[in-house]
């Protein structure tokens, strides 16, 4: 009997030693590829801007100064205008002191014409006659002429060249180019709707390679939101700067769509049964999976990654092979529910972090099938939930 009660107590011990699920965050690197290929010998580009804006920090200073020494050489002026403002200033003054004084004349003497209940009255409300007279002007001479050094935030400071500087295509270099770019931009345009402001900014953008144009095509045609208020309740110098700045990102995240390459810096939480024995085989597939993943080269010759992607395959396949043999009922069994469900959530955060966006629609179908065995607790849903917009994003 105890021989028995002994073997249960193992066999408890082992199967709750199974349930250890241990996790780490796996660090690696890949080039996100463009629409279009070109060799990377021949990643050079040029951009041109057309545009209305033409305000440069030059321009600002230049103004600045010929402002100053403008005001200098009206100082003297500037002094006569303000006597002659506090001369008219005093005769306003006097006029209005012989107004006020007119007046409490006129109401102190129907004031005296009353009763003296009524005057009582009148008095405990505030409007016995009272003389106010205005106050006297303070003559304040000018100071000469400071020269400070303009704010630049406060002007709306971009040119050809500038904008130009703003756009760039991720892996390539400038000079000599294969691929030109041409923007053409037109000025923002502002537009009421129902006491809200929207606007938008037509923008051409035309893609040469080689002398052979590729594409020309158009953006920023329809109008979004800016502000809650009507136009003429908004900063539009400052309004307009931020959106001609979000639509140079447009414009840099369409050509870095169709031509750039990237290198991203990616980590994915993957999940590991702790113990040996029964589990052998999931621990290759983790050494398979983490190691590769780090093997992986952000550059363009797919030589290693391939080689890396073919290793990496040997960790996934048995990752599949165990998910057939899970028993999502039997608590006990060996591959139980917890397997399956850290099997599944390795495979969607895999396939999402590569971008194999189908794959890991296959394994979140798979999972959602399984909902209810599975059991999720609170953060394992909030993730789900995070891993399922990325997929259909």
């Amino acid at each position: 009997m105890r021989k028995i009660l002994l073997s249960i107590a193992i066999t408890s011990i082992i199967g709750m030693q199974a349930q250890s699920i241990n996790s780490e965050n796996v660090e690696f690197r890949v080039l996100k590829a463009p629409q279009t290929s070109i060799k990377e010998n021949e990643r050079t580009y040029n951009i041109s801007v057309k545009s209305p804006y033409n305000l440069s920090k030059e321009d600002v200073l230049k103004q600045s100064k010929k402002d100053h020494q403008d005001a200098v050489a009206n100082f003297s002026n500037t002094i006569k205008e303000s006597q002659d403002n506090y001369q008219q200033s005093l005769k306003d003054y006097n006029d209005e002191v012989i107004k006020a004084k007119e007046t409490f004349a006129l109401e102190s003497a129907e004031f005296k014409k009353l009763s003296l209940l009524e005057r009582l009255n009148m008095q405990e409300k505030g409007m016995k006659p009272t003389l106010r007279l205005p106050s006297k002007p303070i003559y304040v001479k000018p100071s000469p002429p400071v020269y400070r050094e303009p704010d630049l935030n406060d002007y709306f400071i971009v040119d050809n060249n500038v904008l130009a500087s703003q756009i760039s295509i991720d892996g390539y270099k400038k000079g000599n180019p294969v691929v030109d770019v041409y923007v053409d931009m037109a000025t923002v345009n502002f537009q009421d709707n129902a006491g809200q402001t929207f606007a938008n900014q037509p923008t051409k953008i035309t893609v040469k390679e080689n002398g052979t144009e590729k594409i020309n095509t158009n953006i920023g045609q329809d109008f979004v939101f800016v502000s809650s208020q009507p136009s003429n309740n908004i900063n539009k110098p400052a309004e307009e700067k931020k959106f001609l700045g979000n639509t140079i990102k447009s414009i840099n995240t369409f050509l870095n769509e169709n031509y750039g390459y990237k290198t991203l810096n990616k980590q994915v939480k993957l999940e590991f049964v702790k113990n040996k024995g029964e589990y052998n085989d999931l621990e290759k597939a983790q050494i398979y999976v983490t190691t590769n993943l780090r093997k992986l080269q952000a550059n363009s010759d797919p030589t290693a990654n391939n080689v890396a992607f073919e290793n990496m395959k040997k960790g996934t396949d048995i990752w599949e092979q165990t998910l057939a043999k899970v028993n999502y009922t039997d608590k006990k069994a060996v591959y139980n529910a917890k397997i399956g469900k850290f099997l599944f959530l390795n495979l969607i955060r895999l396939n999402v972090a590569l971008e194999n966006k189908k794959v890991a629609e296959k394994y979140l179908n798979q999972l959602q099938e399984k909902m209810v065995e599975l059991d999720l607790s609170y953060n394992e849903k909030a993730e789900l939930k995070t891993l399922e917009n990325q997929i259909y994003k």
